[in-house]
């Protein structure tokens, strides 16, 4: 019997949809939302260390949950949002109407 291969077969290629970049970070692509090109990058599990409020449901996403960076195409550094892949997805269809109790964080 021969040994386990742990290296898919192929030669070492992979197949990347058009529009995507793949960095240390996550699968990144553009999106066409409000008429504004937004750079959205999907976070691993493994990769998200620290805890973020997600604006689609303005709740908690802790370390260790896969998620969604986005922010503007033209827009700073400091604008990235960090989503709940549901909530990125469901961004049309969410309030902008959300209330925050009065003992919850603001971060």
């Amino acid at each position: 019997m021969s040994p386990r291969r742990n290296r898919p077969r192929g030669g070492g290629r992979t197949t990347r949809r058009a529009g995507e970049a793949e960095d240390r970070y996550g699968l990144e692509r553009t999106e066409e939302w409000r008429g504004e090109e937004w750079v959205v990058r999907q976070i691993a599990g493994q990769s998200a260390a620290k805890h973020y409020r997600c604006p689609g449901c303005d709740q908690e996403i802790p370390p260790g949950v896969p998620h969604v960076v986005a922010w503007q195409r033209d827009g700073r550094v400091e604008d990235r949002r960090h989503w709940h892949r549901a909530c990125w997805n469901a961004r049309d269809r969410r309030s902008a109407r959300l209330q925050r109790s009065r003992s919850a964080p603001r971060y």
